[in-house]
């Protein structure tokens, strides 16, 4: 909105051409972001008080955690309207890849309330069934992956829909342009071919697999949120990439027109994030919920598809892969053997604790893995 505002009046003054660059949008974008998150956090940790929207803690976890009963979740909400109101701020509104993004976050941030508002607000302990809440992030990643399969596939001037249309009347035709393989990180001149119902597939599977991953972690005061920080910033650098031709072209990346505003997006994700953790760290205030956590997933899921960057985004964010895995050997082995367990507790972060790590501990050796997983999948830029 900002951005169109500017380019309106640069028609006359032309010191507002500098809102034009992308650089200076992001940083705008994160400022706004945070000063937005920093400012209503206070006001909204107030209001889910008065409303007592509190989490439940289990009674079986750690038993450090017994204090946080009664701590107001649902605050993703707050990280949400930050990255929404930032990003359509400064973002070019004419840009597709933006619009899908905020689909996806906000479509699963919806799922997330809802499950977050029949827990605490009409206390049932279950929410959503598995099965409703899969259901419902099956539609959102199925319409976004269905979208992207075209929206990748298409010049910059055709409309997605019109490209549906004469998929279905040539035929359902399989073949997708090279720009959409799968790039396998650290080759240089090697990508796998997905054809467009593989590339549906995967990036349904990336979308909600990202989605539920991030929501496993979220499970200490400021785990998740950091690493969904530092990952999201990595991601807007190679979104910078393949959105300039001149950049995609030196270091052998696709050129993909207009992923580039990708960028605001993240910066807005980056400065909501921090705004959040202000109050989300030790001893936190408030937590995300899974309104937050499903949303942020599915951001950066999204990201990652646009940009070509599935794979990388499994390294950088090997802290929700382990998570998620240490939940599916703990339940699997669990079904098979009888009942017994093979980490003390699942998610692994809980594991830890049990242990006799402090939560401040795990959080903190989480971030520094994070940061170092962030570090390696930048360095496929040029490691290739």
């Amino acid at each position: 909105m900002l951005l169109a505002l500017f380019q309106w009046l640069s028609e006359d003054i032309h010191s507002f051409q500098v809102f034009n660059y992308l650089s200076l949008r992001a940083v705008l974008a994160a400022l706004t972001a945070f000063a937005i998150g920093f400012a209503a956090g206070p006001a909204m940790i107030r209001y889910l008080k008065a409303m007592k929207v509190g989490q439940a803690v289990r009674t079986n976890g750690p038993k450090s955690h017994l204090v946080k009963d009664g701590t107001p979740t649902m605050g993703g909400a707050l990280i949400l309207l930050a990255i929404g109101l930032s990003t359509l701020l400064w973002m070019d509104l004419t840009n597709r890849f933006v619009w899908v993004v905020l689909f996806v976050t906000l479509g699963f941030g919806w799922i997330g309330w809802v499950d977050d508002y029949r827990k605490v607000v009409r206390h049932d302990p279950k929410g959503m069934s598995a099965k409703e809440k899969f259901a419902w992030q099956s539609l959102v990643g199925i319409i976004a992956s269905v979208y992207l399969a075209f929206a990748i596939a298409a010049p910059g001037d055709i409309h997605v829909l019109h490209m549906i249309v004469g998929w279905m009347e040539q035929g359902f035709p399989v073949q997708m342009p090279s720009h959409a393989d799968l790039i396998i990180p650290f080759f240089k001149h090697f990508a796998y071919p997905l054809g467009i119902f593989g590339f549906i597939a995967l990036t349904y599977v990336v979308l909600v697999g990202t989605s539920n991953a991030v929501n496993l972690t979220d499970g200490l005061d400021g785990l998740a949120i950091l690493p969904c920080v530092l990952v999201g910033s990595a991601l807007g650098v190679f979104a910078y990439v393949v959105g300039r031709v001149d950049y995609a072209h030196y270091l052998l990346f696709p050129y993909i027109p207009g992923a580039g505003e990708l960028v605001v997006v993240c910066a807005a994700l980056a400065g909501a994030g921090l705004a959040f953790l202000w109050f989300n760290a030790y001893p936190a205030q408030v937590f995300m919920g899974d309104v937050g956590a499903l949303a942020l997933g599915g951001a950066l899921g999204t990201v990652a598809v646009i940009t070509r960057q599935e794979l990388v985004l499994a390294i950088m964010g090997g802290i929700f892969v382990v998570e998620t895995l240490s939940v599916m050997i703990q339940t699997t082995y669990f079904r098979y053997s009888g009942g017994k367990r093979i980490f003390l507790m699942a998610p692994i972060h809980h594991h830890f604790e049990l242990k006799g790590w402090k939560e401040t501990q795990v959080v903190t050796r989480f971030w520094i893995i994070t940061f170092v997983l962030v570090l390696i999948g930048l360095s496929t830029l040029k490691i290739r």
